[in-house]
């Protein structure tokens, strides 16, 4: 019956791509955030259904859509530079078999980024866009919130639907991802016009940004805490009353310690003795193999690099109880430990070159996102609802990069959607500029990076 129901939700959907083209850009958005072939059992996960709406999405722009106002942007440029840096980095890779296996799905990612904002034309089609990526993710935070709440979860045992820990339904990434949306979701309790920010839509957004939260605690993940508090922190930059606003998330992190699991405040704990966690000595370890590495390699090693690392670290045992109890230390030896860190991924993977360009590609939309912030921040303009949306575009990237230091998340297809999302929003800002003739009064200086 479930896998009827999916079928059905895909037949509907492509249907009305055939009348509308960007809907067939959407459905892709879904099935490539959802993976719906995974929550199957036989009707979808024999069918190749990412290649088929990413083939109507490509083909429905190129034959039925008005292609007047698309505009290809030097951060596009860039993406397809690093799209072909990495394909040659794969064709010389250290583990050619592995390498392929990532190359097939991050060719795709890196395409489709490049691709989605020729799409987006109008701030119905931007909003359309973060619509649908943050109700995809909600398909997975609800049910882990309500999971969450009913007392289940820890750390890799809490069930996401699906029994795979890949892409958005691994907790580290889905923790990430969760905090990173609540911004977005924030704007469209206020600026949403798809659906019409009534009682019933801010009550849902409310909900859902309860779920978000309940995330790393369900997963009882480090990063998403982390996230979570940077996440509280930008939030001052649009909040009045800034000592008030600090005394009460103060006090409500206070009140909730009590209500927290177990299993997430002693996860927790881990964070200030590294030195006596396993996974956080694996990971410097890590770290300091790869910056070996790429001092011999400076291109990189191509795709799965890390499987040729042998590494040795020592931890701290704590022996005994009391008072007083004895610390020794304790080598441990490992090899083919992943790199758990985004920066550490493509630096052993792409080397000193690649991690450029994906640190630049990065850092231009932040400071795009900051002079559309500061640009359009009058609430009362005609473009009042440009302004948060930037923010939000920028809080959500920075969220990323802070939870992509812990996390090889470097290609996750979901952040190079918000990527594409803002230099959508970027593009279209910049063309009704030049249609209407003028800038806004406020901030009238040319910008300081291209789109």
């Amino acid at each position: 019956m479930r896998d009827l129901v999916f079928v059905a939700f895909l037949a509907a959907i492509f249907g009305m791509g055939l009348r509308r083209p960007f809907i067939l850009v959407l459905a892709y958005v879904y099935i490539d955030i959802v993976s719906p072939q995974r929550l199957t059992y036989v009707l979808l996960n024999t069918v190749p259904i990412s290649l088929i709406a990413v083939a109507l999405a490509v083909g429905g722009w190129l034959l039925m859509d008005d292609k007047s106002d698309s505009r290809f942007s030097p951060r596009q440029g860039l993406i397809i530079a690093l799209l072909v840096y990495c394909w040659a980095t794969s064709a010389g890779a250290d583990f050619p078999l592995d390498a392929k296996d990532k190359w097939d799905w991050v060719w795709k990612c890196l395409a489709f980024a490049a691709f989605l904002p020729l799409t987006l034309r109008t701030r119905l089609r931007i909003e359309a866009l973060l619509l649908f990526m943050i109700l995809s993710a909600a398909s997975i935070i609800i049910v882990g919130g309500i999971k969450t709440a009913a007392g289940g979860g820890g750390y890799g045992q809490l069930d996401l639907m699906v029994n795979n820990n890949s892409g958005l339904y691994e907790g580290s990434t889905i923790s990430t991802v969760a905090i990173a949306i609540i911004p977005l979701i924030a704007w469209f309790m206020r600026w949403g016009t798809i659906f019409p920010p009534d009682w019933k839509v801010k009550g849902f957004c409310l909900c859902l940004i309860f779920a978000c939260v309940l995330i790393p605690i369900g997963t009882s993940t480090r990063t998403g805490t982390l996230c979570t508090v940077l996440v509280a922190l930008l939030s001052l930059r649009n909040t009045k009353r800034k000592v008030l606003y600090l005394s009460m998330i103060a006090a409500l992190g206070i009140v909730a310690i009590p209500f927290l699991p177990a299993s997430f405040t002693d996860r927790m704990s881990t964070i200030k003795s590294h030195d006596a966690d396993e996974s956080a000595s694996t990971r410097l370890a890590v770290w300091q193999w790869t910056m070996d590495y790429a001092k011999q390699h400076p291109f990189g090693g191509g795709f799965e690099a890390y499987r040729g690392n042998h590494i040795r670290y020592e931890i701290k045992k704590t022996d005994g109880g009391g008072p007083a109890p004895a610390v020794a230390d304790q080598a441990v030896t490992d090899k083919a430990r992943g790199y758990h860190s985004a920066y550490f991924e493509m630096l052993g993977e792409q080397g000193y070159l690649g991690l450029g360009l994906w640190l630049t590609i990065s850092l231009i939309g932040l400071v795009r996102m900051e002079v559309l912030r500061r640009r359009y921040r009058d609430p009362d303009g005609a473009f009042g609802w440009a302004g948060p949306l930037a923010a939000a575009l920028q809080t959500a990237h920075l969220v990323y990069l802070l939870g992509a230091a812990f996390i090889a998340i470097a290609f996750q297809p979901f952040v190079y959607m918000l990527i594409g999302a803002q230099i959508g929003l970027d593009s279209y800002l910049a063309r009704r500029r030049s249609e209407t003739g003028k800038a806004p009064l406020r901030h009238p200086r040319a910008d300081p990076l291209p789109a």
